[in-house]
């Protein structure tokens, strides 16, 4: 069995970041909605970063490198989610992007407000397996699209 040793008084040595792991960003102004969501896609294998608000965002996005972006459809302000999620995309990483609503109604009846490149995913309680595999699919999309920029195309 194998047992981790420490010495009293000592922190244990930082884990090593996981390089082929995909890392989100979520944008959520909601304390416990950000906290649940970023547990269970941590749990789920991702490395998760939280922003309470589209200006954290956006800084984080410019220190660090991100393969989804989930955005709270309405986090401070009616258009803050769709705010972080075209400054997302104008970054060199291109990193998949998608709209979360905890209301069905709520997406449905502001679908027109948002551009048709941004994924709409409803979240509750009954489809946490529907919600995990729609990150999937982004993040798979994403390196499918990287993927045929560097491929020669057949003739």
């Amino acid at each position: 069995m194998l047992r981790s040793l420490q010495v009293q008084g000592e922190r244990p040595a930082a884990m090593p970041v996981r390089r082929n792991v995909a890392r989100v960003l979520l944008a959520d102004s909601d304390y416990a909605s950000r906290l649940t969501l970023k547990t269970l896609l941590a749990t789920a294998g991702y490395l998760v970063d939280g922003a309470a608000t589209s200006g954290e965002a956006m800084s984080k996005l410019d220190s660090d490198e991100y393969q989804l972006v989930l955005a709270d459809l309405r986090s401070e302000s009616a258009e803050s989610g769709t705010r972080v999620l075209a400054y997302a995309r104008q970054k060199e990483f291109r990193p998949a992007t998608a709209l979360l609503s905890s209301k069905l109604s709520e997406m449905w009846a502001s679908a027109a407000d948002f551009s048709t490149s941004d994924s709409l995913v409803q979240m509750s309680d009954e489809n946490v397996s529907f919600l995990l595999a729609k990150v999937a699919e982004l993040i798979s999309e994403r390196a499918d699209r990287r993927m045929r920029r560097f491929l020669p195309r057949a003739s």
